[in-house]
């Protein structure tokens, strides 16, 4: 098999930090938190991690240039999660084992986790498998819909779903892991038409359910592990959970 890729997305301006240093820097128990995702990808055995950077780029790619097993890439437009790695097309051109997509604020990530995800996609043959947490607290995250038999069917991000859908507890953690080539012919499929107007990344795993490949929701992660960090009070909600661990 050949080795794990790790895409992490750490392109995206947060006001909401009301800070002046890129979200991702920001420290939890002395890492900044893109660190910590690394530390969890390179734990599930990732041994190339593609960052794309955007907002401050020069900064977080100063913070993160000295890891060998780092590579960049520039996200000028942040027009997506799905935007952000076609972003990447050159480090993943002939990559044929799986790329695990990851977003770089999430610092609470488990490299158990994301190997679970990859066990999972393997031992399925999938072309895509999503890592989905439950919560009743939703708000504001992607709903993950199944059908009759509970087989995963899409997911439907809250600006886009119905009442029903809202009701939803199986959340996208934004997590993935992807076949390589076919993460990359799904990108070409890809198309910003939602309320936002973005290229979602969550697409793919629809467009290679209606090809015909194998794509499966799996629920392999913990609601803190997909915490993202948009504010202080998040960031010091987080740094909680991490101390709590280390415990």
């Amino acid at each position: 098999m050949s080795d794990v890729m790790a895409v992490v997305l750490a392109a995206g301006k947060s006001q909401r930090m009301k800070s002046e240093l890129p979200k991702v820097l920001h420290e939890v128990c002395g890492r900044s938190m893109v660190d910590h995702v690394l530390i969890a990808a390179r734990a599930a055995g990732a041994k190339k991690i593609v960052v794309v950077v955007g907002h401050k780029a020069e900064e977080v790619q100063a913070a993160l240039e000295h890891q060998e097993d780092v590579h960049f890439a520039l996200q000028e437009e942040q027009l997506g999660t799905g935007h952000a790695v076609m972003c990447c097309r050159e480090h993943l051109a002939g990559h044929e084992g799986p790329v695990l997509v990851l977003t770089g604020d999430t610092p609470l990530l488990r490299g158990e986790s994301l190997s679970a995800l990859i066990d999972e996609m393997n031992q399925l043959q999938a072309a895509c498998v999503v890592g989905t947490a439950k919560t009743e607290n939703n708000k504001g995250l992607g709903r993950i819909v199944r059908d009759e038999q509970q087989r995963f069917l899409r997911i439907v991000e809250e600006k886009d779903a119905s009442e029903d859908e809202k009701k939803i507890t199986e959340i996208n953690t934004g997590c993935f892991a992807f076949d390589g080539p076919s993460l990359v012919s799904a990108l070409d499929d890809v198309k910003p038409n939602n309320v936002q107007g973005e290229y979602y990344l969550t697409d793919c795993a629809e467009i290679l359910r209606t090809r015909g490949k194998t794509v499966a929701a799996a629920c392999r992660l913990d609601i803190a592990e997909a915490m993202g960090v948009n504010t202080q009070e998040q960031l010091a909600e987080v740094e909680k959970v991490m101390k709590q661990r280390m415990q």
